[in-house]
């Protein structure tokens, strides 16, 4: 049985009254720690549908137990292992300072960002010690836990708990020394009973966002489903779930955009089934407009598991059906022409499974990079599928 300390007492993973005490540890910010090792492992509470539930502190899952929920994969398999101590540190209290290669603050009168390519398209240099806006959207979904699935879960992750989940998660991180959470804008979903106190929540959120005199304007974050674009004068003006207004973009980002992230674009518009999930900087004009300085994309499946390919999605969904944990791996900042872990078996017997695709066309280095990066964790077993040369092979 899994078990917790709060304050100095025990309390079992399924205790009745431990509800009630995460409330009150929520209120006095104390910090449960998992008793799954020796010392005690540091964890933090957080508010979800008005329940309270323990979560892992940022990278600390790989110090858990195997056998703990908790538990997740070395990041060295994915592309968060190059910027652990760079991008992404961790202080004592475990908040999460991010170093961004993207900046929040815009000079001047707006212009076209085709003077900055890496900034219109978030650069994805593997020799960035900084995070690029797709690895600011790639770590918040892993630090949310969002990469994570079992079958279980079924019916029980839509956008309210994705939103929620994105929020606690920023909860801890921090950028250019400010919290995340107040730069960051993710829109509510809507309920009609509730349509006033969202848009005064909705307005509170976005107040920092709105040019105001002279001098350089600040600019948020928003993570948002796009629901449709729609040609403008100009530009495009993108639609997003659960908000009322469009996000503008011009016409040089947009056309580059498009070009950058077709394979995206493709799978989302595949099936009704996949959501495009984006990550954009943005500012209000004194007008009320809306617009996008930088904006990167991912798809993600029915289940909000990100993917990359069609034959990813087809291994998502073998998993998908399965009770043990599935972990999707990331990239971050890593090209395509980089190996990344795929999913993970973490709850795997004898020892966790590494899954690893292996993309039509791959050559000598991508191979050998593969091979290093198997050798390198022995205690995982390696499961890998060169979809130019076989079916999908059997599940472990």
């Amino acid at each position: 049985m899994r078990q917790f300390l709060i304050g100095g007492q025990a309390f079992d993973g399924d205790a009745p009254e431990l509800s009630a005490r995460l409330e009150h540890a929520y209120a006095q910010k104390l910090r449960p720690l998992c008793r799954c090792k020796e010392p005690p492992l540091p964890m933090y509470i957080a508010r979800v549908d008005d329940l309270y539930v323990i979560k892992r502190m940022p990278l600390s899952g790989r110090d858990h137990d195997p056998a703990c929920p908790s538990y997740e994969p070395p990041y060295e398999l994915s592309g968060l292992g190059s910027l652990i101590g760079n991008a992404i540190q961790i202080d004592a209290s475990g908040k999460a300072a991010l170093q961004l290669d993207f900046p929040l603050t815009k000079k001047g009168a707006r212009s076209t960002p085709a003077s900055r390519p890496e900034a219109s398209l978030p650069a994805l240099r593997n020799e960035t010690k900084k995070l690029s806006l797709r690895a600011v959207l790639h770590y918040l979904w892993e630090a949310g836990e969002l990469t994570e699935w079992r079958s279980s879960w079924a019916g029980k992750r839509g956008w309210g708990r994705v939103r929620t989940s994105l929020i606690n998660a920023a909860s801890q991180m921090t950028a250019r020394g400010g919290a995340l959470n107040d730069i960051l804008f993710v829109p509510e979903g809507f309920h009609q009973d509730d349509r006033e106190g969202i848009a005064a929540r909705r307005a509170a959120a976005l107040a920092g966002a709105y040019a105001s005199g002279s001098g350089p304007r600040k600019l948020m974050v928003s993570v948002a489903e796009i629901k449709e674009f729609i040609a403008a004068r100009g530009g495009q003006k993108i639609a997003v779930r659960h908000h009322p207004f469009p996000f503008m973009i011009e016409d040089g980002t947009w056309k580059r955009l498009s070009v950058k992230y077709e394979t995206e674009l493709e799978l989302w518009r595949s099936s009704e089934d996949f959501h495009l999930i984006m990550i954009a900087t943005f500012s209000i004009s004194a007008g009320g407009i809306t617009s996008i300085e930088e904006i990167a994309m991912m798809v993600v499946n029915e289940y909000w598991i990100p993917f990359e390919s069609i034959h990813e999605q087809h291994l998502l969904e073998r998993l998908s059906r399965l009770k043990r944990k599935s972990v999707k791996g990331l990239r971050f900042n890593l090209s395509r022409e980089q190996p990344v872990v795929s999913v993970t078996l973490p709850e795997q017997h004898p020892a966790p499974v590494a899954m690893f695709i292996v993309p039509p066309g791959a050559g000598e280095d991508y191979e050998r990079a593969l091979a290093e990066m198997i050798e390198a964790r022995p205690e995982i077993t390696a499961w890998i599928w060169r979809v130019s040369e076989e079916e999908m092979p059997k599940l472990p």
